[in-house]
């Protein structure tokens, strides 16, 4: 996410290192180079321009902090800045009427009946609603099946009606079908559309008119740079939309969309969407994006995901277990699916502070748990619960059954067996802070 921008204002920060102080001078050639990056981003040319000449304004005449370089300072002005282009604070859906109804529109392939599933399935887990979804794209053949696919996936109702050409009439009858079922949310989907097609824009329109809905978001591929940005001024001409829905950013190198679209249409971005499960989907904090776009990561967000996978009174049995030594194999496979549960591998890595840089040129396979879960799915129920007993016959044959060697096998036991030791160690505080006094004094020089 990002890459090709992070890597671009890095160098455009390596004009101020070394220097003692922020001047006209070299700030003015960082504000070129930061201006330059953001245009290779797909950035709007007025938007890149206003922004580097505000940060230019507050870093000029600052005194460098005490041990803070000019690097440093004009990094936490272009954070700050970063995170107000993009709408300074995060913007919560307008979730007040009794159903509240949200209308999704785009262009095609934005991804809008994904992001509809996705949407639904949000507002069923993390705020207990009782969402309904309604298939209103009359138009494209495989649409009403898709949603009616990721409704019984992710355990949320579909209304539709196969038999009717009439979106407004569909959108109408999805309504009434949720109050009667007690739905407290109704998401209503719509069928791709262009700018351009002015019957397909009144259509719209008058489906917007016929639901009054408390939500309109604009559903846009952020891959699409600049052009979701002129797309989106379009839309929000006709619609006059409540939030815009970024999805793909998984994918996106530059983020010309995510950076230029709040100023460019004056519409907070409400979501992004980043990765294909139905749990890939993100409230949008432009705070932490201005943080991972600038290489610091965002460990808040990265708690959050992992809050939302992790249950409390099972991880409350598992430091039972832990205490006991009797972590196993079952443990450990279910805390490997929890992990994939949160993401692209790559994506949650980035959210480390330093980390997002160092393994930006580094190819992180989705599947690199896939060989631990099949040597693991070849041990008995036994061995799984009793790590001890592997010895040297069961491990030659949990490799054959795994389509693996015996050295992988040697290999993920001793990792686990480490683990374990580690793990066993820290449930003890008193042990754990003993060995922290055991631990080399680390240099730190003279104070």
């Amino acid at each position: 996410m990002f890459e090709n921008l992070q890597d671009k204002l890095d160098r455009a920060f390596k004009v101020l290192k070394g220097q003692g102080s922020i001047t006209e001078i070299n700030v003015a050639e960082t504000m070129k180079e930061i201006r330059k990056a953001l245009l290779d981003a797909d950035v709007n040319y007025k938007t890149a321009k206003a922004f580097t000449d505000d940060v230019k304004e507050k870093a000029l005449g600052q005194n460098v902090l005490t041990s803070i370089s000019p690097g440093q300072l004009l990094t936490k002005i272009m954070n700050d800045e970063l995170a107000e282009l993009m709408g300074g604070t995060t913007a919560e859906l307008n979730i007040s009427d009794n159903p509240t109804i949200i209308l999704i529109a785009g262009l095609n392939g934005a991804g809008k009946t994904t992001f509809s599933g996705k949407l639904a399935n949000f507002l069923k887990t993390q705020k207990g609603k009782k969402p309904l979804l309604v298939a209103g794209d009359v138009y494209r053949p495989a649409a009403i099946d898709q949603l009616q696919v990721l409704g019984q996936q992710i355990g949320v109702p579909v209304y539709a009606n196969i038999e009717s050409k009439d979106p407004i009439g569909i959108a109408q009858e999805g309504i009434a079908e949720g109050k009667k079922n007690g739905n407290n949310i109704i998401i209503i989907d719509t069928a791709g559309r262009l700018a351009i097609d002015e019957e397909m824009m009144n259509e719209i329109a008058a489906v917007k008119a016929s639901t009054n809905p408390q939500e309109i978001l604009f559903v846009v591929d952020s891959m699409t740079g600049q052009d979701a940005v002129n797309t989106a001024k379009a839309f929000n001409d006709r619609l006059d939309f409540t939030g815009v829905v970024l999805t793909k950013l998984d994918g996106d190198t530059r983020g010309g969309a995510a950076l230029s679209i709040k100023s460019v249409v004056d519409k907070p971005i409400k979501f992004i969407g980043t990765g294909e499960k139905m749990e890939a989907l993100d409230v949008f904090h432009p705070d932490r994006m201005a943080s991972r776009i600038l290489g610091m990561g965002d460990v808040v967000s990265l708690v959050e995901r992992a809050q939302q996978q992790f249950d409390e009174k099972e991880a409350a049995e598992l430091q039972k277990k832990i205490r006991k030594n009797k972590f196993d194999f079952n443990d450990f496979v279910s805390q490997i699916q929890q992990i994939k549960k949160m993401g692209n591998m790559k994506d949650l890595m980035g959210m480390i502070p330093g980390v997002g840089k160092a393994i930006k040129d580094v190819d992180i396979d989705n599947n690199a748990f896939t060989p631990i879960e099949a040597i693991i799915g070849s041990m008995t129920p036994y061995e799984r619960e009793n790590p001890d007993s592997i010895n040297q016959s069961r491990r030659a044959r949990i490799a054959k059954g795994s389509g693996t060697n015996i050295t992988e096998v040697n290999k993920l036991i001793k990792q686990f067996e480490d683990m374990r030791k580690v793990m066993k160690q820290f449930s003890n505080p008193a042990a754990a802070a003993k060995m922290m006094r055991g631990m080399p004094k680390m240099p730190f020089g003279k104070r």
